[in-house]
C-alpha cells in the first residue's frame, strides 16, 4: 500500500507554502521531509493527513483518493502535529483507554492496543496521574503511543522527538523504525534534525521555500558529503530541484 504524493502545491493567501511537491513512500519504511523551519514541512503532513486541502495535486494511499475520501482515508491514518496538546484533566491512562475504544473491533485487541500505548509511552506509573502534570516530553511519548498503538497503515508525525530528552528520543526512533517494518506500514516524519532524520528514515525529500530539491536514500544523497547538512546546503545554494516522482 504505497503512498503517493503527486505536485501539491498550497497557498496562504499570496504566499506560497508548498510548489509542485512529488515522492512516493513504500510500506515498511520511514519516509522524512526535512528542511528548516517555514520550509513547507507541515502543511505537507498536514494535506497527507487530510487536516488542509491543497489548491491542486493529489494524495493516493494506494488506491484510496486521501485529498477526496478523506473520511475513509482516517481509518487508516494516525496523525500527531507537533503542536498536539492532551486533555489536562484526563490521566495518560484514559488517553489511551480512549484511542483504543475507538479503534479497536473487538475486546482483545482493545486489549492488544493499550498495552501497547503503555509501553510505547514508557511512562512508568505517572500513565495513571493527569496530563496537567506531565512535562512536554512526556506528553510527546503519550501523543506518539496514542498514534502507533491502533497500527494505522499511514503513521504521520510531525517532529516526532520535539521536547524529549535524549535517552527518550532514541527510544522513539527505534520504536517509529520497528513499527514500521513490523506492521508494513508507512511513516512519514518531519524534521529540521538532521542528525535525526540520518538516524530514522530510510529515505528522505529535501524541502526548502515550499520545493522539494532532492528525494531518495540517504546514502544516496549524501554521496561523498560528510553529513546531510552539508547536502542541504549545497542544494539550497544551487537551487537544484528534483522534478521525478518516486
Amino acid at each position: 500500500m504505497p503512498l503517493y504524493v503527486k505536485e501539491l502545491f498550497k497557498s496562504y493567501g499570496s504566499t506560497v507554502a508548498v510548489r509542485g511537491i512529488s515522492f512516493t513512500a513504500e510500506e515498511g519504511k520511514v519516509f522524512g521531509l526535512l528542511g528548516p523551519n517555514g520550509a513547507g514541512k507541515t502543511t505537507t503532513l498536514k494535506i497527507i493527513s487530510t487536516v488542509l486541502r491543497p489548491d491542486s495535486g493529489s494524495v493516493f494511499l494506494n488506491t484510496i483518493d486521501i485529498i477526496n475520501m478523506a473520511e475513509s482515508a482516517r481509518e487508516f491514518l494516525a496523525y500527531v502535529p507537533e503542536d498536539a496538546g492532551t486533555y489536562r484533566n484526563l490521566t495518560g491512562y484514559e488517553h489511551l483507554e480512549f484511542s483504543a475504544t475507538v479503534y479497536a473491533r473487538n475486546r482483545d485487541e482493545y486489549k492488544a492496543f493499550l498495552e501497547d500505548g503503555i509501553r510505547i509511552a514508557d511512562l512508568g506509573d505517572k500513565i495513571y496521574e493527569k496530563t496537567k502534570s506531565y512535562s512536554k516530553g512526556m506528553k510527546r511519548r503519550l501523543q506518539i503511543a496514542r498514534a502507533l498503538m491502533v497500527k494505522p497503515k499511514l503513521a504521520v508525525l510531525d517532529e516526532p522527538t520535539a521536547g524529549i530528552d535524549v535517552f527518550h528520543a532514541i527510544n522513539i526512533r527505534n520504536l517509529i523504525k520497528d513499527f514500521a517494518k513490523k506492521n508494513s506500514s508507512i511513516v512519514i516524519v518531519s524534521s529540521h534534525n538532521m542528525f535525526e532524520v540520518e538516524k530514522l528514515c530510510d529515505e528522505i525529500g529535501i524541502i526548502n521555500e515550499g520545493v522539494l530539491l532532492r528525494t531518495g536514500p540517504i546514502k544516496e544523497i549524501k554521496g561523498d558529503n560528510s553529513d546531510l547538512e552539508e547536502v542541504f546546503m549545497k542544494l539550497a545554494k544551487g537551487g537544484q530541484i528534483d522534478k521525478s516522482v518516486r
